[in-house]
């Protein structure tokens, strides 16, 4: 660009009404700064955006709110997509949108005609904007928006895009770093759903500016609703106020919101709480593209057996939130031990004991470049909104990653950076509520296992007591739908061979036997057979790299078993537990 003297500052324009969103007043607030003229504004950009105040508040496209509030007072907004071109911009305002055009054509900007070719396009632009910052006197204020900016400025490696897509790519760079832009009203906002999804020299560089649009707030959700119906209205086709509506719905959408009312508002169905419950996950997990999904716990804590120290301690979380301390909750847990000890099963129970909504994070990994990234950044994004949520990741040494992960084109280490930091936002202490779950707590990185993200490890091992394993038979029955006398158990091995999926497992058989033989409950002899026909599968050295990986990782010595913690006592320690783990693992690879 020619090399002018900076000129000074242009006044600020009026400031945002107070009912704009609060992103749109930290957005407002950077441009005005003269920071950085370009921005990315990513996260909820499909969703509708509020036009104007009041309960019968209009509310329109994202486009529409910004050419109307954030850059209302501006002089030339112009929009542009691979679909439409570029075209004037003025809202939903007819006077506004021809005093545009007839501005731009004053500044040599013909609209009509102008072929559809994106790097014209952005010669044309550029042009317009030398033009701008030449100009002595009376600048114009220009906004331009650029929607699906993904298509125009692709992640991937710079060189090998086309020369097309390189130049386009470096003349919005070099507006970011101009010095004349930044002290004008010129403002360039490049609009995509995922961040990720862009160049990353774009999202990178050091004078663009990044700005997520949330999903909505109570606050927000409750307006939008008082929008749509009166309070009256929406009392008689719903089981649920407006003000109870807008906190239950934490993590929608607006769109969302509107598809799960309207229906109800329309002549529909009651939106009773069954509907509700089914809609919102429906809605959720559609949102989440199904990448997450809503576990309905059925147990409570009650149900496990054993595990004393570890369900006190969730207790009393489940307390400790329930009255609102959430300075007081830990970031996660990690549950560890040996397949078969029942991770899973103990993490359901915890929910329901602490009851928030759970999920379970799906493989949100892709073969598409950026694919992978895009999927976790949707995730975070409904999980943050959702909050007070648990989020249960099994498989965790597999699902997260790794900093120094190879061979993917570091994808791994962007996902591992992603979520660790998610972890780590102390901001969400009590809101997001990681369980991650493995049976090789010593395969997972340091940086996830520490304080201030996954705190809380608590291991499980095998049954070795008799008393123990004859509860978990009655325990099991009854979570399978049927009942076992305590009396009808036989004499059980105790040496620590069976596992909790074992048990399971003949609970299950004998139930098939005692109903094939027409009773309504597991007999006696059905259960005496199986016990005594049963096998345990031979786990050898993986069970005790897995046992000793979970002695290891316990962060509070309560939480271990009397037999665990006899182990650590007669094995000199965790110095010595630490040897012999090396000592298996070396034994296995050699295998």
């Amino acid at each position: 660009m020619t090399s002018v003297s900076s000129p000074a500052p242009a006044a600020a324009p009026p400031p945002l009404p107070p009912w704009a969103p609060e992103w749109a007043h930290r957005l407002t607030t950077t441009a005005r700064a003269g920071t950085t003229a370009v921005f990315v504004v990513h996260g909820n950009t499909h969703d509708l955006m509020p036009l104007a105040e009041g309960a019968d508040a209009a509310y329109g496209q994202l486009a529409t709110f910004l050419a109307e509030q954030v850059f209302g007072r501006y002089d030339l907004v112009l929009h542009y997509d691979l679909s439409r071109g570029l075209r004037a911009f003025g809202g939903r305002s007819v006077k506004r949108l021809q005093d545009m055009v007839t501005l731009a054509a004053d500044h040599g900007l013909l609209l009509d005609g102008l072929k559809n070719d994106p790097a014209l396009i952005l010669q044309v632009l550029d042009g317009l904007i030398q033009k701008i910052v030449l100009t002595a006197n009376n600048r114009l204020k220009l906004a331009v928006l650029i929607d699906h900016a993904s298509f125009l400025f692709p992640s991937g490696e710079p060189g090998r895009m086309s020369v097309a897509g390189s130049s386009m790519l470096v003349t919005v760079l070099n507006w970011a770093a101009s010095p004349h832009l930044k002290a004008l009203d010129i403002a360039v906002l490049l609009i995509d759903e995922r961040k990720s999804d862009l160049s990353e020299r774009m999202v990178g560089n050091p004078h663009v500016a990044a700005q997520e649009i949330p999903l909505p707030d109570q606050a927000e959700r409750q307006r939008f609703l008082s929008g749509l119906s009166s309070a009256a209205a929406l009392g008689e086709v719903s089981d649920f106020a407006g003000p109870e509506l807008a906190k239950l719905t934490a993590g929608l959408s607006l769109t969302n919101l509107r598809s799960l009312v309207l229906p109800a508002l329309k002549g529909g169905s009651r939106l009773d709480r069954a509907m509700f419950r089914a809609m919102k996950k429906r809605l959720l997990e559609q949102q989440a593209q199904g990448l997450l999904e809503f576990i309905e716990p059925k147990w409570t804590l009650d149900t496990v057996v054993g595990l004393v120290a570890a369900k006190r301690r969730l207790r009393e979380d489940a307390a400790l939130l329930a009255k609102g301390h959430l300075d007081a909750m830990p970031m996660g847990y990690l549950i560890c031990g040996p397949v078969g000890t029942g991770k899973s099963f103990l993490v359901q129970c915890a929910a329901g004991e602490i009851g928030i909504p759970c999920v379970m994070l799906k493989n949100f990994r892709s073969k598409y470049v950026g694919e992978t990234e895009g999927n976790l950044e949707r995730v975070l994004a409904v999980l943050r909104a959702m909050g007070p949520i648990m989020v249960v990741v099994d498989e965790a040494d597999a699902a997260l990653g790794d900093r120094d992960q190879e061979g993917d084109a570091g994808t791994g280490s962007r996902v591992f950076a992603m979520i660790s930091n998610q972890m780590g936002d102390t901001r969400y202490r009590g809101q997001i509520l990681w369980m991650l779950l493995t049976a090789r707590p010593d395969l997972l990185p340091i940086d996830i296992k520490r304080q201030g993200r996954a705190e809380v490890h608590i291991p499980l091992f095998y049954p070795t007591e008799e008393k123990e394993l004859r509860e978990m038979f009655v325990a099991l029955a009854r979570k399978n739908g049927t009942s076992v006398e305590p009396e009808d158990i036989p004499k059980l091995p105790t040496g620590g061979n069976l596992s909790g999926s074992d048990i399971e497992g003949m609970v299950t058989r004998a139930w098939r036997a005692s109903l094939i033989q027409g009773a309504a409950k597991i007999t006696r002899e059905a259960l005496h057979n199986v016990v005594e026909q049963f096998m345990p599968s031979s786990q050898g050295l993986e069970r005790e790299l897995q046992e000793l990986a979970a002695l290891l990782e316990c962060t509070d010595r309560d939480f271990l078993t009397p037999a665990a913690a006899k182990k650590l006592d007669a094995n000199g320690g965790r110095s010595a537990i630490q040897q012999r783990l090396a000592e298996v693992r070396r034994l296995i690879e050699f295998d």
